[in-house]
């Protein structure tokens, strides 16, 4: 049967949703003329809307949902007929909405109800051998893609890079996190020795931490923007800046995305979380790994600041 409406499913954190937008290009481009529709997280929205690929978002939570609220929703995406499903972060929910919705292929990984669908493949992401962006790829093939675009790219505005710095100090998991301390004393460093503007961000779950650790430091060079800008001003904000530096978190996937490079902080003795799946994608990007945070300093991560700049 000739596939012509395509339905990709990646509704998690956008950390991850942005390393599958090799996978959505390799899906359009396989199939000159096709639509595609991509289901996310809300608040992930207007950031897959930046997608070139993209014809058309729609918000579903990752969340539990009632039994009601899914046939309900199925039979949303029922009247849009679908030719082919690609559920790229596998949950039951994800599933049960691609059998109801009547869509004729339904391609996934072969785990959470996997009966419903009708194409999967192992995963063996927890192994941690590859990066996530060739995990995503393996699941399109099975799909039926060609693999002909491997880049990060979300479109944003373009602007005059800025002589500034961006720092994200948090992560959503705390064994991923450098001391905060220490994304301080590299802050202040960053002023005082080399008379560059720092900004820090953040989501706004952590703007009382930010305005604690960041602020009232004696210095109008630090500006803390955490919690005051959405993911689409984020990755502009990003895209007019020299350097991000950050922890294994989501913005160092969105300043891949727009060419800007990063300092990566990493720990290498976690499986599956290793750089190796999840440090930042393309050219130009250096990751420091330890396997133990506290044994990166400051001073090691500001000797890397003063070669890329």
């Amino acid at each position: 049967m000739p596939i012509n409406n395509i339905l990709a499913i990646r509704n998690d954190r956008f950390g991850e949703f942005l390393l599958n937008i090799p996978a959505f290009n390799s899906l359009k481009k396989s199939i000159p003329g096709s639509k595609l529709t991509l289901i996310v997280n809300p608040y992930v929205v207007e950031l897959a809307k930046c997608i070139p690929c993209a014809d058309e978002v729609i918000a579903f939570s990752d969340k539990k949902h009632s039994l009601w609220e899914i046939l309900r929703f199925s039979q949303k995406l029922k009247k849009k007929k679908f030719d082919l499903c690609v559920i790229l972060n596998p949950t039951k929910e994800a599933h049960i909405l691609s059998f109801l919705s009547g869509i004729p292929i339904r391609v996934g990984y072969n785990r959470k109800l996997p009966f419903f669908l009708n194409k999967k493949i192992k995963d063996t992401k927890n192994a941690g051998l590859k990066h996530e962006v060739e995990y995503n790829l393996d699941l399109v093939k099975c799909a039926g893609a060609h693999i002909l675009d491997r880049t990060l790219s979300i479109g944003v505005k373009d602007n005059i890079v800025s002589n500034q710095i961006i720092i994200h100090p948090w992560t959503s998991d705390y064994i991923k996190q450098w001391p905060l301390e220490n994304f301080k004393t590299l802050a202040l460093k960053i002023v005082n020795e080399l008379k560059i503007k720092v900004v820090i961000v953040g989501g706004i779950e952590e703007m009382l931490r930010s305005k604690d650790i960041f602020e009232n430091l004696g210095t109008d060079l630090i500006d803390n923007l955490t919690g005051k800008t959405s993911l689409v001003e984020l990755a502009g904000l990003l895209k007019n800046s020299k350097l991000l530096i950050s922890g294994d978190s989501g913005p160092i996937h969105l300043a891949a995305a727009v060419n800007t490079k990063t300092i990566a902080i990493f720990r290498n003795d976690l499986p599956g979380k290793t750089p190796k799946r999840w440090g930042p994608w393309g050219e130009g990007h250096i990751v420091i790994e330890k396997d133990a945070l506290p044994k990166i300093t400051p001073e090691e991560v500001f000797i890397k600041i003063k070669g890329v700049l």
